[in-house]
């Protein structure tokens, strides 16, 4: 559909073409856009000070011409010449011989080798919530927070919504023994009860 739809906008356009072009191009003077108020007031101040001044504008200034024309500029083009250098270069070095990937880093981006004050690495914070975790009353938030230069606020936040991953592995053997006694005690209780007449 967007063919289809592109060829015939492209028709459109060009229906017509040249009979447009010879319109525009015989009108006298295209139509001179509006002017400002202010820019009419300093076309009157400019007259009034220089009457000559429209005349001026539209006079070709002959020296200013001439001093033109003595003018050049010359270029030493030294950009191509340190382009081609650059290209040499990178021809001359060698490719690379360990072709491996890689490896990534632990927590998935490389660390800071230089920590600011106030901030702290995501190693750094998993270090002082699990320590927290472990002893809060040896690591408490205020200890943290001198530590590692954090604010206390910050500290206190950071412990009180974080936590590190805790891993809890059940015993099988335990779980089965809970099973099989909640599965005696279901039984025991049916027999118990005395049938109803």
């Amino acid at each position: 559909m967007g063919k289809v739809m592109s060829v015939v906008s492209r028709k459109i356009n060009r229906f017509n073409v040249e009979n447009r072009a010879h319109r525009v191009l015989e009108r006298d003077k295209p139509t001179p856009a509006p002017k400002y108020e202010s820019n009419l007031r300093d076309m009157e101040r400019t007259v009034e000070l220089d009457p000559n001044f429209v005349e001026k504008l539209n006079k070709k200034d002959e020296a200013l011409d001439k001093r033109l024309k003595n003018v050049y500029v010359t270029s030493e083009d030294r950009f191509i010449e340190y382009g081609i250098k650059r290209n040499e270069e990178a021809d001359q070095k060698a490719l690379p011989l360990d072709r491996k990937t890689p490896e990534d880093f632990e927590f998935g981006y490389m660390e800071p080798k230089r920590v600011t004050p106030g901030r702290c690495t995501l190693r750094q914070a998993l270090k002082f919530i699990t320590d927290h975790q472990s002893d809060p009353e040896q690591w408490t938030a205020a200890r943290i927070s001198e530590e590692y230069k954090l604010k206390p606020e910050l500290t206190e936040n950071i412990l009180k919504y974080f936590r590190s991953y805790s891993i809890y592995i059940p015993d099988i053997k335990s779980k089965e023994t809970i099973l099989t006694q909640a599965k005696r005690n279901l039984l025991t209780d049916k027999s118990d009860k005395p049938k109803e007449e």
